[in-house]
């Protein structure tokens, strides 16, 4: 199978990512997915291969339509992946994991509110909790598109977590952050319902993470 240097580039970005997720303590085993828009479509991990077995030519390629070659399968979520990029233009890449702390509030379909500032990475006021479907159901897909509206980050109601943004770096860095957010919440719970940051303070911050983390071109 042969690749150009910039699609086996990506498609190791992608293996690495999925490995990432694991090393980072927001995935166990094959659970999480990954995906990149890429041509025609876009790239996803396939089901069921262990992360560290796998190789550029596993990436599955999808079209709009879902269909691809090859006799390597694609992710059970490839639904959701290919919903909401193609719905999305302002995201390149999705993070699918089960992280322990946003899977627990995700059970109790709990969506995180402005605890703290950072949950304006998410792109809102909030992260919210999406409904219940079967996993690898167009129904699940219906119910991403919903909660992930204005967001580039939801939980998944008895699932996990799904982060969206430019590149697949900074898909799986939100990933984390919504993780640490899910942690702090639970923390808060026990002590009641905690303050949160009203909806002026979040759009200040919104504004401020147009150029929060960049530098200067010139230095």
């Amino acid at each position: 199978m042969s690749f150009s240097p910039e699609e086996r580039a990506l498609r190791q970005e992608l293996i690495d990512a999925c490995c990432n997720m694991n090393k980072l303590g927001i995935n166990r085993g094959t659970s999480g997915n990954i995906s990149v828009r890429n041509g025609n479509g876009l790239l996803i991990s396939p089901t069921g291969i262990p992360y560290e077995q796998l190789k550029p030519e596993h990436i599955v390629q999808l079209d709009w339509e879902g269909n691809f070659e090859g006799d390597i399968l694609p992710s059970s979520e490839w639904r959701f992946h290919r919903d909401v990029l193609q719905a999305r233009d302002d995201l390149n890449a999705l993070v699918h994991t089960h992280s322990t702390h946003a899977s627990a509030l995700s059970v109790m379909k709990k969506s995180i509110p402005a605890i703290h500032y950072m949950i304006a990475a998410a792109g809102g006021k909030d992260i919210r909790c999406s409904g219940y479907a079967t996993f690898g159901t167009q129904e699940l897909a219906d119910e991403l598109l919903i909660a992930m509206e204005g967001r580039r980050a939801c939980l998944m109601a008895h699932h996990g977590v799904l982060a969206g943004h430019v590149s697949i770096a900074r898909a799986l860095a939100l990933a984390v952050t919504v993780e640490e957010l899910a942690t702090q919440y639970l923390l808060c719970l026990p002590l009641g319902e905690p303050p949160v940051l009203s909806d002026e303070e979040i759009t200040t911050v919104l504004q401020k993470f147009r150029t929060y983390g960049q530098q200067p071109r010139k230095m």
